[in-house]
């Protein structure tokens, strides 16, 4: 089965080509849509301020993050950690940039060259409830995921909340296809559900069960004179 990594990082801004850097990264190991308990959580000397809007939404101070590791001493650590996963990653585009960012600084390669997929489950909670809200604090809401403790957001809870989130969001026919059938057509989406993940229990009639069943069957047939289908189809299998 797939190995798949939740992951979130917090930044020190918006930008990684403008000198904005990684300064908390999550990670949530999920194994055949189970956690794993094997998981990782950095903090990071950036080398520079947060911005001041950032770090109203972290709130990791400079002379907090002034004796962590630098990104680059870890990279290949991480690297090896993230190798052939998929990860799953809320708004993908932003969390992927910086950490191609940061790997090219380290020189390395980028994310993408050794890492599975990537699933971006702010684009599938779009494709599954378009036109809502589908922020991950919505999504939480909408789940009944517990986020109380969310004071500031921070890369290890907010990638335990994304873990809750995405199974919640592929878990099968409730959470995605009754929704992708009461919205359609929705342009361009397209939902995958591995339902090799669902154990589907087998359940026998009791005696008792049967019995009613047999009743009905005989009354069906009563008022048919005989021509029930079920009938038919004994009649011809025997024949």
């Amino acid at each position: 089965m797939t190995r798949q990594i939740v992951l979130d990082t917090e930044t020190t801004g918006l930008s990684a080509e403008n000198g904005d850097r990684i300064i908390e990264l999550g990670c949530v190991e999920l194994f055949n849509r189970k956690l794993t308990g094997n998981d990782l959580h950095i903090y990071f000397n950036p080398e520079r301020e947060s911005h001041e809007d950032a770090l109203k939404v972290h709130g990791l101070t400079t002379d907090f993050l002034r004796d962590k590791p630098k990104f680059a001493t870890l990279a290949n650590d991480i690297v090896e950690y993230l190798r052939d996963a998929e990860l799953i990653i809320h708004n993908a585009a932003f969390d992927v940039g910086f950490l191609n960012k940061e790997f090219e600084l380290a020189g390395l390669q980028p994310l993408r060259s050794f890492v599975g997929d990537v699933t971006d489950t702010l684009a599938l909670a779009k494709a599954v409830y378009p036109g809502k809200r589908n922020s991950l604090d919505a999504l939480c809401d909408r789940f009944g995921v517990d986020r109380s403790n969310r004071t500031f957001h921070g890369a290890k809870l907010d990638a335990q909340l994304l873990a809750d989130v995405y199974i919640n969001l592929t878990r099968g026919q409730d959470a995605l296809l009754i929704d992708v059938a009461a919205n359609e057509p929705v342009q361009g989406a397209v939902v995958v559900v591995d339902l090799r993940s669902f154990i589907l229990p087998v359940l026998t009639a009791a005696d008792h069960e049967l019995a009613a069943h047999e009743e009905l069957l005989l009354q069906l047939d009563k008022a048919s004179n005989g021509r029930t289908i079920f009938r038919q189809a004994a009649e011809n299998a025997m024949a």
